[in-house]
């Protein structure tokens, strides 16, 4: 692995490598199989694996375009769907379920017992062991979706592969992102978090927590429940996000959704 890292790195500097399409490839089965990713928290810490987002962005130019036939249209794409010719059998062995009209990209990561209703999940992302991503959910490029997330529908997950610095959106294990909310530029919310309907979070908005008066930028923090709102701003308001209340872990895995999101006031 270690080689491999240092011939992507030399191939985005420049350097002409020796069958560098293969490598690329070599690069994305280990992204499908989990052995790589694109971020991985550390010590308490999220890290980004730049080697991998180069290789990433490698491919773009590096991988021929490939005509497609869905049996209603064609397509042209440089990255296929990753199930493109999977088998029952490989569906079994991986433990998943990809719903008609689901779109994964090749690179992506699935974990078992997940369920991918039909959206879309593009290069690069990680979805963690029983996840749902509900029905016109997306999942952008790089993204990080922990183990037992629930994406209800229509949620947008931000993707981001330039500039090489910044960190991917991250939602950490065990939260709820109501629907159609939007989390994006990089944002992390933090484990057991409940994002309530229609939120739209990323690295600008004020993360407003009631019980403190405290405005923070960029991350929920674990276990808070969030809802939209707005904040005052001379004449007019601006959009921002409002931590309502913070439960436990244990709160947290014996109540429902609905139940935290109710008595708000």
């Amino acid at each position: 692995m270690n080689r491999l890292q240092a011939e992507i790195e030399q191939a985005f500097d420049g350097a002409s490598i020796t069958d560098l399409d293969s490598k690329l490839k070599q690069v994305y089965r280990h992204l499908e199989t989990g052995s790589v990713r694109v971020a991985e928290k550390q010590d308490g810490q999220w890290v980004v694996n730049e080697w991998v987002r180069k290789a990433i962005l490698l491919s773009f130019s590096k991988f021929p375009p490939v005509l497609m036939n869905d049996g209603v249209t064609h397509y042209l794409d440089r990255i296929p769907p990753r199930f493109r010719d999977a088998t029952q059998e490989e569906f079994a062995r991986l433990g998943t379920r990809v719903t008609p009209g689901s779109v994964v990209r090749s690179g992506a990561y699935l974990g078992r017992d997940t369920v991918i209703m039909p959206g879309f999940i593009n290069v690069g992302a990680w979805v963690g062991d029983g996840t749902m991503v509900d029905t016109w959910a997306t999942v952008g490029s790089c993204a990080q979706i922990g183990k037992h997330v629930h994406l209800s529908g229509g949620v947008g997950i931000g993707g981001v592969l330039e500039p090489m610095q910044a960190t991917p959106t991250i939602i950490e294990d065990h939260c709820f992102i109501g629907a159609r909310s939007e989390i994006v530029e990089g944002v992390i919310v933090g484990t057991g978090a409940v994002i309530g309907m229609g939120v739209f979070i990323g690295q600008s908005t004020p993360i407003y927590d009631r019980a403190s008066g405290e405005i923070t930028y960029g991350r929920v923090p674990d276990y808070s429940v969030v809802v939209g709102g707005s904040l005052p701003r001379g004449d007019y308001n601006l959009n921002a996000a409002i931590i309502v209340k913070t439960v436990d872990e244990r709160t947290r895995a014996k109540t429902g959704v609905t139940e935290l999101l109710r008595g708000l006031s």
